[in-house]
């Protein structure tokens, strides 16, 4: 897979189990959420979890990490 891909509908990644940052509050209203996924690492936002989502590969990801 390349790097990024771009969904138009995070429903569109099957089988994903969603998950957001016990970090982030309850009332949080700028969060994201992931889920690992067979072509990498999904990203959505938490607020609109029908929406568009990001792929990102395995190895871009790590790096993302990494940066942190």
């Amino acid at each position: 897979m390349s790097t990024l891909q771009h969904l138009s509908s995070a429903s569109s990644v099957a089988g994903a189990v969603w998950r957001k940052s016990s970090r982030s509050g309850q009332g949080g209203g700028a969060c994201v959420e992931v889920a690992s996924v067979r072509s990498g690492v999904g990203v959505r936002d938490s607020k609109n979890p029908t929406g568009p989502a990001l792929v990102f590969g395995r190895d871009a990801w790590s790096a993302f990490l990494r940066g942190l």
